[in-house]
């Protein structure tokens, strides 16, 4: 890993309108699904990206790979702003940044061969065309632990753990910088979650990757995250590095998170105390004011419902979002 920072996401807004009427639409309202996010990553470095399900961190990833259109914000990767660019002129930066989806058979064609499905982008974007696509097809399903003779089949013939072997044979194709992977282990049972985490380890060795790992997992994220940043109702409430954050979680909904992860002691486990939150996530069309999290929170105060606060940093790289944090005195 090295300090050049590849990817720099500043004050990302993703609002889908909600629109009402019969001959005339007129706007009623917004899903706030992205909401002033800001994050970098450095070349080399994986950043984890955890939340409940619906915190938008969906929506993020694509809207950083501009596949949707961001209502404000900036994108630099490499120095390059991509808010903003065409289709033709993003073609080069897709070459860099590629995608491993959380649904390893929907992301795959189901009428291609997966030799078609991995050879086909070197071929679109020039890298490789005749044998020398098939020689590098060959070579890829050997890389992510699939034999030769798998080229010849169909994405249904394949387990979800090779499944998603194939949709990393494919964003690794063109050799990017950066992949963003959302929730790519979700999906799959837990033996194989550690296959393809151990894979993604090995590849971003050999490579020199940097990833944007999402996952609801906290246990997961921490084996494979440098630095781990929590997403709440479109907004990132806490980041740190993985030691610092799983150590001192310091925004209560970190803490919530993290204790409801087993530890392999089952005493321990059992010991400790856990803080579980009442109610769902809110509502991103109608969030609560000041702290979105002051609904949730077991010590939120009148400050937490009136003021919203700002992400600043509460201890040497450590940042977070809150009125009220914890393990402030923790070392």
């Amino acid at each position: 890993m090295t300090n050049e920072v590849l990817l720099e996401v500043k004050d990302l807004v993703k609002h889908f309108p909600i629109k009402s009427g019969v001959v005339i639409d007129r706007e009623v309202g917004r899903v706030k699904a992205v909401d002033g996010v800001s994050l970098t990553i450095r070349e080399g470095e994986t950043l984890g990206l955890v939340g409940e399900s619906g915190c938008g961190k969906s929506t993020l990833c694509r809207v950083i790979l501009q596949l949707t259109t961001p209502t404000s914000g900036s994108v630099t990767f490499a120095g390059d702003e991509l808010v903003g660019r065409s289709r033709r002129a993003m073609r080069p930066i897709r070459r860099q940044i590629q995608m491993i989806f959380q649904d390893p058979y929907a992301s795959l064609n189901p009428r291609k061969r997966v030799s078609r499905i991995i050879g086909e982008p070197m071929e679109m974007h020039g890298i490789a065309s005749g044998r020398d696509v098939d020689t590098r097809v060959r070579d890829l399903l050997d890389r992510v632990g699939l034999q030769p003779e798998h080229g010849d089949r169909y994405p249904h013939e394949f387990s979800g753990g090779q499944r998603q072997r194939i949709g990393i044979a494919r964003a690794i194709a063109l050799r990017p910088k950066l992949i963003i992977a959302d929730e790519p282990v979700s999906a799959l049972d837990v033996s194989v979650q550690a296959q393809i985490v151990n894979l993604l380890k090995d590849l971003q060795s050999e490579m020199g990757l940097s990833y944007l790992f999402v996952a609801h997992d906290l246990g997961v994220v921490r084996h494979v995250s440098d630095r781990v940043a929590v997403m709440y109702l479109g907004r990132i409430v806490e980041s740190a590095t993985a030691s610092r954050l799983y150590e001192h979680p310091l925004h209560p909904y970190s803490n919530a998170l993290l204790s409801a992860v087993p530890i392999p002691d089952p005493k321990a486990n059992v010991a400790r105390e856990r803080l579980v939150l009442d109610g769902d996530v809110p509502s991103p069309i109608d969030p609560p004011a000041g702290c979105h999290f002051h609904t949730r929170c077991p010590w939120a105060t009148d400050v937490c419902v009136d003021d919203d606060p700002v992400l600043r940093e509460l201890k040497p790289e450590h940042v977070a979002a809150c009125h009220h944090p914890r393990n402030l005195q923790s070392h």
